[in-house]
């Protein structure tokens, strides 16, 4: 069965890798027609618009993340704000012993080694497994989502719904920080370890495992495959020839590249790129990212900080703008309902919360405690939506007071040049270093749905070197296709497949809450005895720790 399903799925992607042998323009064309032909009803039935006024309908989809993002803050009490500090602790390796080797074994009642051999207690056989560290594991997931819905999505929200999204959109990040912690823990708790020790985790792995735990096996493989199914063709679309192609065509803009085959030229450079990296699985990416996406996020955000340092006296104006617009509308057709979805979904759809696809990444930590890397992974929407989405927002308002050149209430289609004219205007030539920006993320933002959809792919057609080696060559040939051509329906079915993950993503979680809820006190309870170890007197071992392992 997997065979023939391998055959359909290498098929059917490399359907319009073949075609683009023809002419460019009518392959895109060709491309286009054939996928809304066949697809539009799909597409039509993920984003199907509830009406809420007469001006603005909100998605469904919306609805079920933001409900599911506000019924997880309401269930773990706030922990979206309450552990937001253990969050900031654990990502810089506070407890980074106890992960390893277990709390018990280093801080628990004293032994014939405890306190005089360090190196036998620390060096002991049951260590965590893992591949990669909480830091590793945060960026490796922020570097999917951190990128051009950072950039050109705020813009277009902003020209929708006015400076009033921006307060919505902030709202969203937080909702969507207990939704982060949620599944994250499961795709550590549920993943799986293969006999080299290389991780496989995510939602595949938590509805199967979670929901056989609770007698209901059959509709957890159901929910799994469909997710595998969707995380697979997310990969190869939003995750992948959109990316290709929006960076590709800030490259040849920027560049003043009038052959037609500049997009072409660049995917070839970039799929070789992208491939050096996938071709090491989630060590490479994860150490790739760790210092792409740190980099260019402080670069992008000082960029941002000096501009508002120029501009100091007008931050409370904006503030105020921000503020007065979420709960009046000011003017913006649908009024606050209207103001109050566009930037509801842009946080949403910024920081994927609830759809699952961190859960993957993540999943790969070394720890023994699940919950640890749920905390963690709140930090991502924080960063993603909270702060560099916020940081846009200021930037875009506090110039346009000036510039002029957004009106509120009437939609922008070119969301990188709106952000690319307010940076502009402040800091000359700055468009240089954020076309620079807007093709790393969309590098990063590739190479780790490059591992997504393997995962996916390894759930349904197994783990071999063949099924891999199929996967990895379909997907550097998408990158091409997609900088080369126009793909719009292609790109709509594809960011369809992405959110159609929250259904099957969002069931299995809101079942298996309470598995995590017993892991966050099983972690809060470990964290307290080390502290506790500490206070009376014991040594802090992350440092003898860190110098032995290192």
């Amino acid at each position: 069965m997997r065979k023939v399903f391998l055959s359909i799925f290498t098929i059917l992607l490399s359907s319009p890798i073949a075609l683009f042998a023809q002419e460019q323009q009518s392959t895109s064309a060709q491309i286009d027609e054939t996928f809304k032909q066949y697809t539009q009803w799909f597409v039509d039935a993920i984003f199907y618009e509830i009406p809420f006024t007469d001006d603005f309908q909100v998605p469904w989809v919306l609805i079920v993340l933001i409900g599911g993002a506000t019924y997880f803050t309401i269930y773990f009490k706030l922990v979206n704000i309450t552990h937001f500090k253990t969050a900031i602790r654990v990502t810089r390796g506070r407890y980074e012993d106890i992960e390893e080797h277990g709390v018990d074994t280093l801080y628990g009642d004293p032994t014939s080694n405890e306190g005089g051999d360090i190196p036998e207690t620390l060096r002991d056989e049951d260590k965590a497994e893992g591949e990669v560290s909480h830091f590793q594991a945060l960026t490796a997931a922020l570097s999917a989502t951190v990128g051009l819905g950072n950039i050109a999505g705020v813009a277009v929200a902003l020209s929708i719904g006015g400076p009033g999204a921006t307060f919505w959109m902030i709202i969203a990040g937080l909702l969507g920080m207990s939704s982060k912690f949620v599944e994250c823990t499961l795709g550590v708790k549920y993943r799986d370890v293969g006999e080299d020790g290389t991780i496989y985790g995510g939602p595949m792995y938590y509805l199967t495992k979670g929901l056989k735990e609770k007698g209901a096996a059959g509709f957890g493989k159901i929910l799994a495959v469909l997710f595998s199914i969707f995380v697979i063709g997310g990969s190869f679309g939003g995750g992948n020839m959109f990316q290709a192609n929006q960076a590709a065509a800030q490259f040849v803009k920027l560049a003043g590249i009038e052959n037609a085959n500049g997009g072409l030229y660049f995917g070839i450079v970039m799929a070789i790129l992208v491939g050096v990296v996938i071709i090491g699985g989630i060590k490479r990416i994860a150490s790739v990212t760790e210092k792409i996406v740190p980099f260019m996020a402080v670069i992008y955000v000082l960029a941002g900080i000096v501009i508002l340092g120029i501009n100091f006296n007008a931050i409370d104006d904006a503030f105020a703008l921000i503020y007065e617009g979420a709960f009046s509308g000011l003017g913006i057709a649908g009024g606050l309902v209207g103001v109050m979805i566009q930037g509801i979904r842009r946080g949403a759809f910024s920081n994927e919360a609830g759809v699952g696809s961190a859960a993957i990444a993540h999943a790969a930590v070394r720890t023994k405690y699940p919950a640890s890397e749920g905390v963690v992974a709140m930090v991502g929407p924080f960063v993603d939506t909270v702060v560099i989405c916020t940081m846009t927002a200021l930037v875009i308002i506090i110039t346009n007071f000036g510039a002029g050149y957004m009106e509120y209430g009437v939609e922008v289609t070119e969301g990188v040049e709106l952000t690319t004219q307010a940076f502009d205007t402040a800091i000359p030539h700055f468009s240089v270093v954020l076309t620079i920006a807007v093709i790393m993320f969309a590098f990063s933002t590739m190479i780790s749905w490059s591992y997504y959809g393997m995962q996916g792919w390894k759930f349904l057609f197994g783990r071999g070197r063949i099924t891999d080696l199929i996967y990895k060559i379909l997907f550097l040939l998408a990158v091409v296709v997609g900088a080369s051509i126009s793909l719009g329906a292609v790109i709509d079915f594809s960011d369809a497949m992405i959110f159609a993950m929250v259904v099957p993503n969002i069931i299995g979680v809101l079942l298996l809450t309470p598995v995590v809820r017993k892991e966050l006190k099983r972690y809060m309870t470990a964290i307290n005895k080390k502290e506790r170890a500490i206070k009376n007197g014991a040594e802090d071992r992350t440092k003898s720790y860190k110098d032995l392992e290192g």
